[in-house]
């Protein structure tokens, strides 16, 4: 038997565990997501017909094992809430997708004393090639903490911090991290065209070409340093090319705007926090 997890939201990093789950074994019948919207719900039966699909949330905690919270930051406290009682009388394992809103407040908004894992993943779980940051709170058993990573491997891989402030820093590089490709991808292409290149052709190869770099990084057995040094040859056209991104400061730039969206995960957990 699969434990039961009831989803409260059902957008699309919903959609997508759902999806990653159903693919890894879990039978639909133990899934249940709710969501005030009739048009998300109808949705969600016609490509999971056994799925228990309900507008209700405290019909979806109904004998829930996981409750996994896949709803915008800024309705976290107004839909908690009213589900403080249910939920501690169930007791669930609490699982947390939401950006910026910390273990703690969630814990207090639900009535106390729960086991919380609270998780950043990135949009690339809609492709299954996700990127989890977790964390976990006292309450949480090992057993809890490994339901929770199965969860959230069902769309990429996972890595486990024993400090939540550093959740702040995983936004910032891998929740964050993929606006930065894309507007790599962008300037590369842009670039490209500007060579001469028709820009299909230019999307193309721009596109292919992080693919392929990444796929590389991640089956070789060198850092991306390493691989970098490879393919930059003495007096070549790739090493003429690093050298002006290296003059131009793309590395303090890169660090510079990492450490800006980290400080404002910050301020935003602490503004949420306050609800």
């Amino acid at each position: 038997m699969k434990p039961r997890i009831a989803f409260i939201g059902s957008g699309n990093m919903a959609r997508s565990l759902i999806g990653g789950l159903i693919v890894d074994g879990w039978p639909a019948s133990s899934l249940c997501a709710s969501d005030p919207d009739a048009q998300q719900r109808q949705h969600l039966l016609e490509r999971w017909p056994e799925l228990r699909v309900t507008a209700n949330n405290e019909t979806a905690l109904d004998q829930a094992d996981v409750l996994v919270l896949a709803i915008k930051p800024q309705v976290m406290a107004e839909v908690c809430l009213p589900l403080a009682k249910t939920v501690q009388k169930n007791r669930p394992l609490i699982l947390s997708i939401a950006a910026g809103v910390r273990s703690a407040d969630i814990d207090r908004w639900l009535g106390g004393q729960l086991a919380v894992v609270r998780s950043m993943p990135n949009t690339p779980a809609l492709v299954g090639s996700g990127a989890t940051g977790l964390v976990r709170n006292t309450q949480v058993t090992d057993a809890q903490r490994d339901l929770a990573e199965s969860i959230l491997r069902a769309v990429g891989m996972t890595v486990w911090l024993d400090d939540e402030t550093l959740l702040d820093a995983v936004t910032a590089l891998s929740g964050s991290g993929p606006a930065y490709v894309f507007l790599f991808i962008e300037a590369l292409q842009e670039a490209g065209i500007e060579l001469g290149l028709p820009p299909e052709t230019a999307a193309l190869l721009a596109l292919e070409t992080v693919f392929g770099a990444a796929k590389l990084a991640l089956e070789a057995d060198e850092d991306a340093g390493q691989l970098r040094q490879r393919v930059t040859s003495p007096g070549g056209t790739t090493e003429r090319a690093i050298a002006v991104l290296e003059k131009g400061g793309l590395r303090p730039l890169l660090a510079k705007a990492l450490a800006s969206a980290k400080d404002r995960a910050g301020e935003l957990a602490d503004q949420l926090g306050r609800q």
